[in-house]
């Protein structure tokens, strides 16, 4: 992270921030809402070291392996940024409600959902002090309840932009196809997600099941992937509302070629990048969630392959073309069980 870098990140402050003073005017003001707690942050003090200037330090030392590993996801996102995008509507404040926001330890973090959030949303609880004890034992709906930590987008334009220069950013991915595998196993074909279900399954049923059992019509509890992929696919499907979290592109969450991310972090390697940020954010002792079960990387790829496997190359192409931003910013190669030529 040389000087270069730094500059940039200045750069990108300043432009984002020039968007948000565009947006005061309007009728919508943002509230300030967690006000100005930084303030007392003891790093922020000078009392100690941040966990920004930290990387920075690790990127001086060659020794550091980690370091280098994740000095090369950056400037592989960013190369790709260069080279895979053209112009882009500015940021509005409801794009950062992705991004939370810990004061105290100077963390910005961008949970994508099927990517571990429920256990950084866990971890962050804790590091806030919202939470004791092993964060494992935090119940899933108290680390998703809506307050409960606070997102970029309740600041004001200046605030925003003080922490967007001095606060580490981070996020973590997963390989696209296994995530959106994911996301069809636990929101649609899982008997314990019935709201889901009755919410987007239903309206799939309804739209792409011609002649539907008034049951599945009404429940949308037995949706078949195929026809998961062509809800996606379908241009009246994002024309009526944007993407659910679960299932939209990392990159349209996280905007990571208009915010600069410290750490990228992903799925594949989580255990690692998860203890390199809290090594980072002064909290070595915390122990993240554990990483997924033995064989759970093997599992996910051959979910996503058997879910697939019955999938028309036509379609997809046609959904390897939609999610295409994710492999190529994230350096993802695609699937081997694709049929693509």
């Amino acid at each position: 992270m040389g000087r270069r870098c730094w500059r940039r990140r200045v750069l990108a402050a300043a432009c984002l921030g020039a968007a948000l003073l565009l947006l005061c005017a309007a009728p919508r003001c943002l509230r300030p809402a967690f006000g100005n707690r930084a303030l007392g942050s003891s790093w922020l003090r000078g009392e100690r070291r941040s966990p920004l200037q930290k990387l920075y330090d690790l990127d001086q030392d060659p020794r550091s392996t980690l370091a280098k590993v994740h000095r090369q996801r950056r400037d592989l996102l960013s190369s790709a940024c260069s080279r895979h995008t053209r112009r882009q509507r500015l940021l509005q404040p409801e794009d950062l409600r992705h991004v939370l926001v810990d004061d105290a330890h100077g963390l910005l973090y961008c949970y994508v959902p099927k990517v571990a959030c429920t256990n950084w949303k866990r971890v962050l609880l804790a590091l806030s002090g919202q939470a004791r004890g092993d964060p494992r034992a935090i119940p899933a709906q108290e680390a998703h309840a809506p307050g409960r930590l606070p997102s970029l987008a309740d600041f004001s334009p200046a605030e925003i932009n003080r922490r967007l220069r001095a606060y580490l950013a981070f996020l973590f991915v997963r390989e696209p196809f296994e995530r959106l595998a994911s996301a069809y196993r636990n929101k649609l074909a899982r008997p314990y997600s019935a709201a889901f279900q009755r919410r987007f399954g239903a309206r799939i049923v309804q739209r792409l099941r011609p002649r539907a059992l008034p049951d599945a019509r009404a429940r949308g509890h037995d949706v078949r992937f195929a026809e998961f992929l062509a809800y996606l696919l379908d241009p009246r499907t994002r024309r009526e509302e944007p993407f659910n979290e679960h299932w939209e592109r990392a990159h349209a969450l996280c905007h990571p070629c208009r915010l600069r991310y410290d750490v990228v972090g992903k799925f594949e390697t989580l255990a690692e990048d998860a203890a390199f940020v809290l090594e980072l954010a002064g909290a070595p002792g915390l122990s993240f969630p554990g990483p997924p079960r033995p064989r759970g990387a093997a599992a996910s790829r051959d979910l996503a392959a058997r879910l697939f496997q019955d999938i028309s190359p036509f379609y997809q192409r046609r959904l390897f073309d939609l999610y295409k931003m994710d492999f190529l910013l994230f350096n993802y190669s695609a699937p081997s069980y694709l049929r693509l030529h």
